[in-house]
């Protein structure tokens, strides 16, 4: 095929990545958010830290909640979707034990509809602090946040992921984001190619080697002081100290 790796933009491309590797066994495949079990000879998933990503989100809602009941929506109720809320949930415990987290899953990555529905059941039940994984979905809850908070004080907040939403424009309720570096994770299996490492294994996206980082404060919603605490926190994560 004349190519020395390809990259394969998601796990929906899987199964496909599978049955053509076994036809080009001198090909490197990445795949993107692809499955732990996935990894061959030839073939390397790309991931996220799932449970770092919680935890930085975690930390944040934590410190920021005023009522103690933070939400979380996932789109499909899939391993590196639990993982991110149990980080979710464990980091913002550690900080506040009052913390209560109410959790649902859409059934879906694109209905924002149901996005909405499900932010504003837990906007009800006094969640002030959202994160999501679920792709469009989490643009629903977005728009529920915001029509929550109305033209007054914003004080129900939300946390975006991959991308750094807040220097991007978005949602008014947005306070920060855990950004992750997908290009940064490539340039990892391509170096693994040129080594001859490749496959076998999955690659991390991680604080270790910077492909997880903190996205922009809105300076307008987060305090000088809360931003401190949480930089300290991201700090003890990075050591492997928190939370604990």
């Amino acid at each position: 095929m004349g190519y020395d790796m390809i990259f394969l933009p998601g796990n929906q491309y899987s199964d496909a990545t599978v049955q053509v590797a076994k036809d080009y066994p001198d090909i490197a495949f990445a795949v993107l958010n692809g499955a732990t079990t996935l990894p061959t000879d030839n073939i390397t998933s790309i991931l996220p830290d799932a449970d770092q990503i919680g935890y930085m989100a975690g930390a944040l809602a934590g410190l920021m909640s005023k009522t103690n009941v933070l939400g979380f929506i996932g789109g499909m109720e899939i391993d590196t979707t639990k993982a991110k809320l149990a980080g979710f949930e464990k980091a913002a415990k550690a900080i506040n034990p009052d913390i209560t987290v109410l959790s649902a899953y859409a059934g879906s990555f694109n209905d924002v509809a149901k996005g909405m529905e499900l932010a504003n059941g837990m906007i009800s039940q006094k969640a002030d602090v959202f994160f999501g994984d679920a792709s469009a979905v989490d643009s629903g809850a977005r728009q529920a946040i915001d029509a929550a908070n109305g033209s007054g004080e914003i004080a129900i907040f939300d946390i975006g992921q991959p991308a750094d939403l807040v220097a991007l424009g978005q949602n008014p309720c947005l306070i920060g984001s855990v950004v992750t570096d997908n290009a940064g994770m490539l340039k990892l299996a391509m170096q693994d190619v040129e080594a001859g490492t490749f496959g076998g294994k999955t690659i991390y996206g991680s604080f270790d080697n910077q492909c997880l980082t903190v996205g922009t404060f809105n300076d307008d919603l987060v305090s000088a002081d809360v931003q401190t605490s949480y930089m300290e926190y991201i700090n003890q994560m990075a050591a492997g100290t928190f939370p604990g």
